[in-house]
């Protein structure tokens, strides 16, 4: 798990795991993407969520343009595909996953951004997808991930025109699901990831790996997935004991504070 552009920090049950690429703007090089991919193979049992930071100004400005070589059409498919690879770790890795963006979410990184499970922004952010201005095509996943935050027709306008999302008006069209004050979002990030950690492991594991399978399938499906999934969810001991204390008045109830 050890890579010089990349930090892991373990608090509790929190594992924090920070770009340390400033210079680059974080960038992120092929030895960096796979380091992520181990960071996830690799989280110890005791860890329940996970924060995704970028040391500086800047989460991530992309993919790392200087590692850009002549391929040929195979080997532009292969590393294609270890891109995917390592991202699936992160959206369908073991935790969920609450990703701190500030500044460049551009590229690679807002590729990166979305296969978290929770985007927090602030006032700095802004999102680009400038692969359509340098002739390239985008190949993290984005062409899958990206449009279910905010449609196609936003993904194409943006590819086609260089537009440029600000933290607000990102905000609106669903790139975060959060939006904080400039400096506040890895505060904000950890605060969500420590409150992620506290429900049932086996209700966090659904939500990351039944609810976007269900999403996808027709209505007769889902329903039987969902079906499955809730069966299975409150047979679990600690659904028992959960619900048990919220009978006898020992767990809060919800409220709107």
């Amino acid at each position: 798990m050890n890579h010089p552009d990349l930090h892991i920090e373990l608090r509790e049950h929190i594992a924090i795991i920070r770009l340390t690429r400033a210079a680059k703007r974080n960038a992120l090089s092929d030895g960096l993407i796979l380091a992520l991919r181990d960071a996830f193979d690799n989280l110890p049992d005791t860890v329940r969520a996970a924060v995704i930071d970028g040391e500086g100004p800047h989460f991530c400005a992309g993919l790392d343009l200087s590692e850009l070589q002549e391929r040929d059409a195979g080997q532009g498919m292969r590393h294609s595909r270890m891109w995917h690879a390592a991202l699936e770790r992160v959206q369908y890795g073991p935790v969920p996953v609450i990703a701190a963006l500030h500044g460049a979410v551009v590229g690679g990184g807002l590729e990166l951004a979305s296969a978290c499970h929770i985007r927090v922004a602030d006032a700095s952010t802004f999102y680009a997808l400038p692969e359509g201005s340098r002739g390239i095509f985008v190949g993290g996943g984005g062409s899958v991930r990206i449009p279910k935050l905010i449609g196609a027709a936003r993904m194409t306008d943006m590819m086609l025109t260089g537009r440029v999302y600000n933290a607000e008006d990102g905000e609106r069209a669903g790139f975060a699901q959060y939006l904080v004050p400039e400096g506040t979002a890895f505060d904000k990030a950890l605060e969500l990831a420590q409150r992620v950690a506290q429900n049932a492991p086996l209700t966090n594991y659904a939500l990351m790996h039944a609810l976007p399978r269900i999403a996808e399938q027709p209505a007769d499906h889902g329903f039987f997935t969902e079906s499955l999934i809730a069966g299975i969810a409150q047979a679990s001991p600690e659904a028992k004991t959960r619900l048990a204390d919220f009978l006898e008045g020992r767990a809060a109830k919800v409220s709107k504070d």
